[in-house]
């Protein structure tokens, strides 16, 4: 099934642009993004020499996935880089109104809500594999993903987001 014909509504779109130098690529967000793995996993997630905008360009442009969504009782994708855009087969608009459960199938959405558990218990996990379905349908195995909260203020949980580098197409 495409993920097309299971779409969420247009008219709940995210209020957050895309991220463009006229927004500093979102740096607010991407800071939230970078501080968070810093602090749970104990790297960085890009250059930690570069500036907050500079590192937010550079995220928003990297060669490897990142994604996050927020805390809503079905999480909606926040931020996608342009690779997720790409490898997901989405626009801004529409990868920032998905409930992020849509990026796997049916049979496999189980398996995301455990993966997703694991991680609000434990931070983050390492090596996570699984496979995903862009809009148009093409599935694709995500493998050696980092999956980690998302801290604010207070130790508040912002969301969760994950990166990977490794993705092969399976048809």
């Amino acid at each position: 099934m495409r993920l097309r014909s299971r779409f969420f509504n247009l008219e709940k779109m995210n209020k957050m642009p895309c991220p463009a130098p006229e927004n500093d690529y979102l740096v607010v967000h991407t800071e939230l993004l970078r501080n968070s793995f810093q602090a749970l996993t104990g790297q960085p997630l890009i250059d930690d020499a570069l500036s907050p905008t500079d590192a937010a360009r550079a995220l928003f442009e990297a060669p490897f996935v990142l994604l996050s969504h927020n805390t809503e009782a079905d999480p909606i994708l926040t931020y996608g880089n342009l690779r997720a855009m790409e490898v997901f087969e989405l626009t801004w608009e529409e990868l920032t109104v998905m409930p992020s459960r849509l990026t796997a199938e049916s049979p496999n959405r189980t398996e995301r809500a455990r993966l997703l558990q694991q991680v609000t218990e434990h931070g983050f996990i390492n090596n996570y594999s699984g496979v995903r379905a862009s809009k148009t349908g093409r599935r694709f195995l995500i493998e050696k993903a980092t999956v980690w909260n998302l801290i604010g203020p207070s130790a508040t949980l912002g969301g969760q987001a994950a990166a990977f580098s490794h993705w092969r197409y399976t048809r």
